[in-house]
């Protein structure tokens, strides 16, 4: 999918420090295979004190586990996590008796991912696919399943460190997620668009040649789901892009939902006019041309159209739980 440079959305929230494989050479297993515990592994694991939601505390004893490990300190009882899912959740990662490298918990805001594709550490992709929404994970990573033998330089992460993980997984969306099917109808496309499609498939955006892109940003409540108005944050969506004269210029319904930044301080962007708008709604946002920069590397744009199906609020595992 190509990435729109004037809608930034955000295809992997987490840090660094998670964005990236292993660089042992190895090919990512079949996570499926590998969905419970004894799947990938025993022996002891360290303690964690903690409830669902809560930024936890690891407490080590005794030498690192040479093989991958998982436990579920505490199962959820939503929908299983699938291959291939946008996964959302909060965590924090720890060098085996070591520092704290990562967490998710102070920043207050959940991580957001392609799970089970390569997209992630491979420990991740095996532990995690088949995990329900609501669980608390603990694994334990081995070199050659977080950053192999090069490590990761910038989270102080050596190439023989034994990484420890505890996942709170808050839901995953697959690729059909997209706006409520029965949203109401509301406001019809502005002159020059036409947008075909129900709501929760992906659309098709045609733009006639009469059509001129508008000086100021404009949004078009389509259809009006019946979820929680969006606030600031992320969402979860999907959108189909194309430039004034009718061009694509990307579409997440070719691979996964997306976390979208919507009104977030010193990120401002076309999204936050999503603000207000209910989940579960089909919204047609206009871009207005922009003028190219040779300081930033942006191109000139004669404007953008796109059609956003707004699936959920992405919530932290605290707010989730509550």
């Amino acid at each position: 999918m190509r990435r729109l440079a004037v809608l930034p959305v955000l295809a992997l929230s987490a840090s660094l420090v998670l964005a990236g494989c292993g660089d042992d050479g190895e090919e990512t297993p079949d996570a499926s295979s590998t969905s419970s515990a004894a799947a990938v592994g025993s022996g002891e694991l360290p303690s964690v004190s903690g409830a669902y939601g809560e930024k936890p505390t690891i407490s080590f004893e005794g030498d690192a586990p040479k093989a991958l490990q998982k436990e579920i300190l505490d199962e959820g009882d939503g929908p299983e996590v699938q291959s291939g899912d946008l996964l959302v959740a909060d965590y924090l990662g720890q060098v085996w008796g070591g520092e704290v490298f990562d967490n998710s918990y102070d920043r207050g805001q959940v991580a957001a991912f392609p799970i089970g594709v390569g997209q992630v550490v491979s420990g991740w992709d095996e532990t995690l696919v088949g995990v329900k929404a609501g669980s608390r994970v603990l694994m334990s990573l081995p070199p050659d399943k977080g950053y192999g033998a090069n490590g990761n330089e910038q989270a102080g992460i050596k190439g023989t460190d034994t990484l420890v993980f505890v996942v709170d997984v808050v839901g995953s969306y697959g690729k059909s997620s997209g706006a409520q099917a029965d949203a109401a109808q509301k406001d019809a496309p502005p002159a020059g668009i036409t947008v075909s499609g129900a709501p929760g498939a992906a659309p098709k955006v045609t733009v006639a040649k009469t059509y001129k892109a508008p000086a100021k940003a404009a949004t078009t409540v389509l259809a009006e789901g019946t979820g929680p108005a969006v606030a600031s944050g992320q969402v979860i969506g999907q959108y189909v892009a194309v430039d004034a004269k009718g061009s694509a210029l990307g579409s997440t319904w070719e691979s996964t939902p997306q976390a979208i930044p919507v009104a977030v301080e010193g990120q401002p962007g076309p999204f936050d006019a999503l603000v207000g708008v209910p989940a579960g709604s089909r919204v047609l946002l206009q871009v207005p041309p922009t003028a190219a920069n040779q300081s930033t590397g942006q191109q000139a744009s004669p404007g953008v159209v796109a059609v956003v199906d707004v699936v959920a609020q992405a919530q932290t595992a605290k707010d989730s739980a509550k």
